[in-house]
């Protein structure tokens, strides 16, 4: 798709090459069935409602409207649990999009809130025609890309998409109790954590009632796989960055996990992870705002080796 092949490894696609789709389109719904594109803009509603910048044809992906279950305790699946596989589906008809259809999806945090997010739930139910564009809106503005006022209305919906069983690309917390275990056995798995430096070392939390990191956790934290303009870095620096955080070469003998406060920039770590050509991890949804309220070990200060 413009500089976006499905079979390309980079899950991005920059803002010159979805111009270039776009402004060959006619009239001003640029997304949605009769393009075979939808774009979804996964900022806070109420932010990008207020700003009123929405890129022309895109759809509203908001965070806890679309793309998180309600919760009454977060101690049951952290502050934004996953919507049902059934819900995934009828939201992914819902915006008018089929196992055909490209989806490009941005906010205006490089990813983080939550392009990302919406990436990983687009893969995780078997949607490999995804990308996130790299640089956000900031991108798209600069190239030239319109917006409008509003979020284009929703599409006439399609049937309900038919969902992959994501169960195998999640972890729990009962897997990761024995994270910092030394023994030989189980295979070793690695757990990255998304947050800042700061609230991974337990120097304050500003989301939850208790500070610091899962035991034998390691940190990533997600803004270092950005530059300054918001882009991502290359998948060369990229690489070197994630193997570093995991311990070096050869340390995730079994597999790679990733958290954050509550699974939404953990999805950040799993785009540059694809990025960087490294196998996909999995993924802790509930991450340190279900794991701090259920009495569960903590560690605080750096990260010790193993």
């Amino acid at each position: 798709m413009g500089g976006a092949d499905p079979h390309h490894s980079t899950p991005l696609i920059d803002a010159a090459a979805l111009a270039s789709r776009l402004l060959a389109l006619p009239g001003d719904d640029l997304s949605g069935a009769a393009t075979g594109l939808v774009l979804l803009d996964a900022r806070p509603a109420a932010t990008a409602r207020e700003r009123g910048d929405y890129l022309r044809g895109a759809r509203e992906a908001d965070l806890d409207r679309h793309l998180s279950a309600e919760t009454a305790d977060p101690a049951d699946g952290g502050r934004h649990p996953l919507p049902s596989r059934q819900a995934w589906a009828r939201q992914l008809g819902d915006w008018g999009i089929t196992p055909t259809t490209d989806v490009v999806v941005y906010d205006d945090a490089g990813g983080a809130m939550a392009a990302a997010r919406c990436w990983w739930m687009l893969r995780a139910a078997g949607h490999r025609r995804a990308w996130v564009l790299d640089g956000g809106l900031p991108a798209a503005l600069a190239a030239g890309i319109p917006t409008r006022p509003t979020a284009s209305p929703p599409p006439r919906s399609s049937p309900p998409y038919p969902v992959d069983d994501w169960s195998d690309t999640l972890i729990g917390w009962r897997e990761l109790q024995h994270l910092d275990s030394r023994g030989e056995a189980p295979p070793r798995l690695r757990l990255l954590d998304a947050r800042s430096a700061q609230r991974f070392r337990g120097e304050g939390d500003p989301f939850d009632p208790v500070t610091g990191h899962i035991p034998g956790s390691r940190n990533a934290p997600f803004a270092e796989a950005l530059r300054s303009d918001g882009t991502f870095r290359s998948p060369d620096e990229l690489r070197q960055w994630l193997t570093a955080a995991l311990g070096g070469p050869g340390e995730a003998t079994g597999g790679v996990a990733v958290s954050c406060g509550s699974g939404v920039t953990a999805c950040h770590l799993a785009l540059a992870m694809e990025i960087a050509g490294l196998p996909a991890p999995r993924l802790y949804v509930g991450s340190w705002s279900e794991w701090c309220r259920r009495d569960l070990p903590v560690a605080t200060g750096e990260a010790s080796a193993l």
